[in-house]
This record gives C-alpha cells, structure tokens and sequence, in this order.
C-alpha cells in the first residue's frame, strides 16, 4: 500500500477552503491539464455525504475513469472519498482542513494500492506515484489560489 501525505497552508477561511475542496466544478477547471470531467453521480455543483462521482480524465495518454464515493464528511473539518470502481485494488482519499489563526491548513492523505502484483508495485515506483502527487499538488495550488484571491461563487 503506497501513502501520499500533503499539508498546504492558505490565507484563507476554512469554510472557504473545505467548499472548493469538494466542488465539482471547481475540480475540473483545476484538472484541465488531464481533461478532467464528471461524467455521472454528482456532476456539478458541491458533493457531499453519501454522494458519488465518476471521472474520467486522460493520465499517461489513456482516458481512464474513477467512480468514488463520500464516505466521511464532517463540515468544515474532514471529508473522505473512497474509490468504489476504477484501475485501483483500493484508493481512499482523506481531505482534512484546519483553522489556525484565520488561516487554513488543508492536508491530503492518499492511500492506494495497485493490482497487478510486482508489476503494479513497479509501475507505481516508476511513474504512478509522482504522478498522482504532482496531480494533487496542482489541485491544491488551485485551490490556494482561488482561496486566497476571494473566490466566492460555489454552487
């Protein structure tokens, strides 16, 4: 099982932060780089507790899709998706938001394991890890950005 920690801080309210988190819309402007589209579940606007989605989004050349589903939610504080079809044996995703002198610290905990045996573990070593980090990297300098320059309009 392969764990990506993350922890990026912003000027941000927490309110604010957590709803562009879990904003549909907002995460696909953030992923355009990959194509990044809802395409069934919750398809626009915020998701919330018990709700799914399902990506499809172009990584290493190939369309590939990704259903989740919002298995915790704890507003403003935490919220997790949990993979429930897709190319992972298992993927969760714990987002946690903290509220520090009027500051927030949002930090992203990725737990997911491949299928395929050696050949998955390699192809993670090689590529799948760095890729997936640097992919929520960008969402969150997404987000920090928008934060932190007031933006407001979130259905």
């Amino acid at each position: 099982m392969t764990t990506i920690n993350l922890s990026t801080h912003i000027n941000a309210s927490i309110e604010l932060v957590f709803d562009l988190s879990r904003s549909i819309d907002f995460h696909m402007e953030a992923a355009s780089q990959t194509d990044e589209k809802a395409i069934a579940g919750r398809t626009s606007g915020l998701i919330s507790y018990g709700e799914t989605v399902t990506w499809r989004g172009k990584h290493f050349g190939v369309f590939l899709k990704h259903s989740s589903k919002i298995v915790e939610y704890e507003p403003p504080l935490k919220f997790t998706d949990q993979m429930i079809e897709g190319h992972f044996q298992y993927f969760r995703h714990e987002h946690t938001f903290l509220s520090e002198n009027g500051r927030t610290i949002m930090k992203d905990r990725l737990k997911y394991e491949m299928p395929f045996g050696i050949f998955g573990r390699l192809f993670d070593f090689l590529f799948l890890k760095n890729h997936l980090k640097t992919f929520i990297e960008r969402r969150n300098t997404s987000i920090m950005n928008a934060a932190e320059n007031n933006m407001t309009t979130l259905d």
